[in-house]
């Protein structure tokens, strides 16, 4: 007996743990845009979120087009 994989149900959970770990990761900066807390650059903040989106979207592209477990375990990382 073998193991079946159903691979939309793994990027769907790929999905998942990447918008987990994306929200995570823009907490801090979010929160000095929402309250602009003083002696905190808004401009690096809002630099630092961009970056945050492009490695995000990436980490989409690549799970949207694996087409093995092991390329959506490469794509998060």
């Amino acid at each position: 007996m073998s193991i079946v994989i159903n691979i939309t149900k793994a990027k769907a959970i790929a999905h998942g743990l990447r918008r987990n770990a994306r929200e995570k990761e823009f907490k801090p900066y979010d929160e000095i845009i929402m309250k602009q807390i003083p002696g905190n650059d808004y401009v690096a903040a809002e630099a630092r979120r961009q970056e945050l989106r492009e490695k995000y979207e990436a980490m989409q592209m690549a799970i949207d087009t694996a087409t093995t477990i092991d390329k959506i375990k490469t794509a998060l990382g």
